[in-house]
């Protein structure tokens, strides 16, 4: 919970002035919506750095269907949500995903050639889509980030990018990688998981207009880049 300005406590719903049966697209707009509104940078008379706060808790637990299940729950039983899965979960997640892969891998292990041409080169496409357009989109964006088109273009950018994301994942996990190219798919599996955080800050970004979640976006995505660059080095090293 948190607090309006005359002190009486608010539920998330209530922060983003939507009724708890609003869809995720409602929630979306209703956060979109404030956060021009109160965003310190916006230059408006109703700028408010803990308002802010406020809205991203609310959308933080809201936007994510599993979370907000949990707090309506504790909603019904007058509890509070205590916290949100983070980063290092989802690290956590993705090593342990990844292992199981591998050992499904020595059950069935593909031949070399056949897992380059139908996995690796696919998704080292897909990824190209992603990461080389990032800085000219931006360089874009820069001109006027309160621009509405502008900002639907960046919007269009990313939701392209999340698309070829989740196809490249859904090619990776198709197939268990063969033994000799272990290194090459860790190397492109975490890099998928880096592209994958990188997106997510972005988005933010475009809902609440603060400049750290593009700039850790941007970062994520560098070292998304090295990861890629390390798998193609390593595949030349086999050929």
């Amino acid at each position: 919970m948190n607090l309006s300005k005359n002190g009486v406590s608010q539920n998330h719903y209530q922060t983003l002035e939507v009724s708890d049966k609003a869809t995720q697209q409602e929630i979306k707009q209703a956060y979109r919506r404030l956060a021009k509104v109160f965003h310190p940078d916006s230059q408006n008379q109703n700028a408010d750095h803990n308002k802010i706060i406020a809205l991203n808790a609310a959308y933080e637990i809201l936007s994510n269907p599993q979370s907000r299940r949990l707090y309506d729950l504790e909603l019904d039983s007058g509890q509070t949500l205590n916290s949100v899965i983070n980063r290092q979960e989802r690290t956590t997640h993705a090593n342990q995903q990844y292992q199981r892969y591998r050992q499904a891998g020595k059950k069935e292990e593909l031949q070399y050639h056949q897992w380059l041409t139908e996995v690796y080169r696919p998704i080292n496409r897909l990824i190209s889509l992603i990461i080389n357009p990032l800085e000219t989109e931006i360089d874009y964006l820069a001109a006027d980030p309160f621009d509405q088109e502008l900002m639907d273009n960046f919007c269009e950018y990313l939701e392209n990018c999340r698309n070829y994301w989740q196809k490249a994942s859904n090619i990776f996990s198709s197939q268990p990688n063969p033994a000799k190219l272990a290194g090459v798919a860790a190397n492109m599996y975490y890099c998928l998981t880096q592209i994958g955080d990188g997106i997510r800050e972005l988005e933010w970004f475009t809902l609440n207009y603060d400049d750290h979640y593009l700039h850790t976006g941007q970062e994520i995505f560098r070292i998304a880049q090295g990861l890629r660059w390390q798998a193609q080095e390593a595949i030349k090293s086999l050929i």
